[in-house]
């Protein structure tokens, strides 16, 4: 019999890789994950893709996280958001002029994955009142770990509870289908200021503490679907 873990409370997708992000009301779910998440980065002139951290496919580019980013009706046309709220007219001069570099350019995805693990992201609410309360000097909120899915859970639900999932699918009521595997590896992202949150290292240093560094439960996609906030997620 399925057991459901929760409802569905908000969806996002962040059409520009390491900026701010969107909330939907629903969304297509397929193989690559949510319809047009993280499908356009930041790239420099190495092939390298703009993200908080230095790594061989990534390149810290600071301020990513103050700007936004979101989709209109056509996913070939992303909008950039300044810092200020207001769209961008010509991505590519406002990047160059605000990162002061001028090797980049806003570049959608070709042969190199612009995600930094699995496709989906999904974090429940008693993982997230846990950091609150583990960590109450800090401004917490979802925005801070970048999910998909905000998953409601029931009252009394323990932390980190994403980990029992791993192995199993998870199944919404449009015929979406999750195949649950680990949990992501956080880094100093998870502190950064970005607007409304300010800068907080110690929410990672509580992460290393507790639970590994890790948090929230990664999954690919087994079946195509729809996903709705107010959808239950059941587990099989």
């Amino acid at each position: 019999m399925a057991e459901i873990i929760g409802v569905v409370e908000q969806l996002w997708r962040y059409p520009v890789k390491s900026t701010g992000g969107e909330r939907l009301d629903a969304v297509g779910v397929d193989e690559r994950g949510l319809a047009g998440d993280r499908l356009y980065a930041v790239r420099d002139s190495t092939g390298r893709l703009g993200s908080g951290k230095n790594t061989r496919r990534f390149r810290r580019m600071d301020g990513l996280l103050r700007l936004g980013s979101r989709l209109g009706a056509r996913i070939d046309a992303p909008e950039l958001i300044d810092p200020l709220g207001t769209p961008v007219a010509d991505p590519d001069t406002f990047l160059r002029a605000y990162l002061e570099r001028e090797d980049v350019e806003l570049a959608r995805e070709d042969a190199v994955s612009h995600f930094d693990q699995l496709p989906v992201s999904v974090l429940t609410t008693a993982t997230l009142d846990w950091v609150r309360a583990a960590v109450p000097t800090a401004v917490v909120d979802e925005r801070r770990f970048r999910p998909n899915v905000l998953l409601r859970t029931p009252p009394g639900t323990p932390a980190f509870v994403e980990d029992h999932w791993f192995g199993r699918q998870g199944r919404a009521p449009g015929g979406l289908r999750l195949a649950f595997v680990r949990s992501s590896e956080r880094c100093a992202m998870t502190g950064l200021a970005q607007p409304g949150l300010p800068y907080a290292p110690e929410i990672l240093k509580a992460l290393a503490q507790a639970h590994d560094i890790r948090l929230d439960a990664l999954a690919t996609v087994a079946r195509p679907g729809r996903l709705r906030v107010g959808d239950t997620l059941s587990l099989d």
